[in-house]
């Protein structure tokens, strides 16, 4: 399973470099610790547009990334874009690039991901990729990008609950790359 980061693990702060800022949303750890104990991958992928606009240093996301993990565990892959709208990179959501790559060093293919995001940009990644798209909206989802996607959850419980009836009919592979975690985050 992909997750976008800010709005979907963690509180939405635009162009965060403060670690300690950090907060999950709610049913976050509890929505990622059944899927763990479930033996399905986890993985981020994450535009931060912010490093590209000088708003944020690489260094300061980094340490962001890892007081998300410090809160919500350990995640078996992220895919991080630095670029902004302009650069025209093929990572940066709603391209397919994150997904894609987030898929790779899980060993799986993108047909076979989930990505949870709370914005339209997620679920165009997510179709342009192969992937199934589920949007959690927040107070910052706008309604047409409801209206739009294909699959819409109350909250991460819900997500979790859906992917995890599913993969009871069909099983998800597990990370099937021991080296995913060793390769630290992926910037594009």
């Amino acid at each position: 399973m992909l997750f976008d980061r800010d709005g979907t693990l963690i509180r939405d702060v635009p162009y965060n470099g403060d670690p300690r800022l950090v907060e999950p949303m709610p049913g976050a750890t509890e929505a990622l610790g059944r899927l763990r104990r479930a033996d399905i991958p986890v993985a981020v992928v994450t535009n931060q547009s912010g490093v590209a606009r000088g708003l944020v240093t690489p260094d300061e996301m980094d340490q962001v990334n890892a007081k998300v993990e410090e809160l919500l565990g350990p995640f078996d892959a992220w895919a991080i874009c630095v670029h902004d709208d302009a650069d025209g990179c093929t990572c940066r959501k709603p391209a397919p690039g994150l997904v894609i790559r987030a898929a790779a060093v899980l060993d799986v293919s993108p047909r076979d991901c989930v990505v949870v995001g709370d914005i339209g940009r997620d679920m165009e990644a997510a179709m342009a990729a192969g992937a199934r798209g589920i949007l959690v909206p927040t107070l910052e989802t706008l309604p047409e990008e409801i209206e739009e996607a294909l699959e819409v959850a109350d909250d991460l419980a819900d997500v979790v609950e859906r992917v995890l009836n599913d993969a009871g009919e069909a099983p998800v592979p597990a990370a099937a790359a021991p080296w995913a975690r060793a390769m630290g985050w992926s910037r594009w």
